[in-house]
């Protein structure tokens, strides 16, 4: 029994990352029993720690700032509703896109604050800032810009669905605005290389 046991164990380690799974469903139960965030829009703000398995060269690795955005998303949707509006409407989210900056290294033990928040949201989707912020100092050792895309619903009908009147989206700063356009032309510069170009300006030229 014990061997069946162990064998289990080491097919799930070595084919799933587990503990990314164990962790996300102690962060949503832990966020369930906190107090929920009215404010939708509003700022929240996790705590961490760098540990001996976050770090590589002596400072947290690169990846393992994506990770704890996950996790911290996890944690702002579930407290401030729109995980529980994304069940009533049947709809799911997605990461559209993210860029990290990073400023300044997180150092060994060093504590932070992962403060995250959306920014604004198009017809398709939610833009999420989170910033890494040292407790030492105050200083903002790495920003994310996430793109989180709502699919079988949107944004609108999410935000009216937990506020309960229609909620204007806040203009967007010059920072996203610049972000959006990258994206924008990024996506055509890959159409475009795939051979997806337009396919009525292809025939409008082979008219020609």
């Amino acid at each position: 029994m014990l061997l069946w046991v162990l064998g289990v164990l080491l097919l799930l380690f070595s084919s799933l990352d587990v503990w990314y799974f164990v962790r996300a469903a102690v962060t949503l139960v832990r966020a369930w029993f906190q107090k929920p965030v009215w404010d939708v829009l509003g700022e929240q703000s996790v705590s961490g720690r760098v540990l001996l398995h976050d770090i590589d060269l002596g400072h947290m690795n690169n990846a393992r700032y994506l990770r704890e955005c996950d996790f911290a998303r996890f944690h702002h949707y579930m407290r401030n509703g729109i995980f529980k509006a994304l069940r009533t409407l049947k709809a799911t989210m997605v990461v559209g896109a993210s860029t990290i900056r990073y400023r300044r290294s997180l150092a060994f033990g060093e504590a932070f604050d992962l403060r995250t928040r959306i920014v604004a949201w198009d017809d398709k989707s939610f833009f999420v800032e989170q910033r890494f912020v040292s407790q030492g100092d105050g200083f903002i050792s790495a920003v994310m810009l996430c793109r989180q895309n709502v699919l079988r619903s949107n944004p609108e009908s999410i935000l009216q669905l937990l506020c309960k009147r229609k909620v204007e989206c806040p203009d967007y700063p010059e920072d996203l605005q610049h972000w959006i356009s990258f994206i924008s032309a990024s996506s055509q510069a890959l159409r475009a290389q795939s051979g997806l170009e337009d396919k009525t300006g292809a025939q409008e030229d082979k008219d020609k």
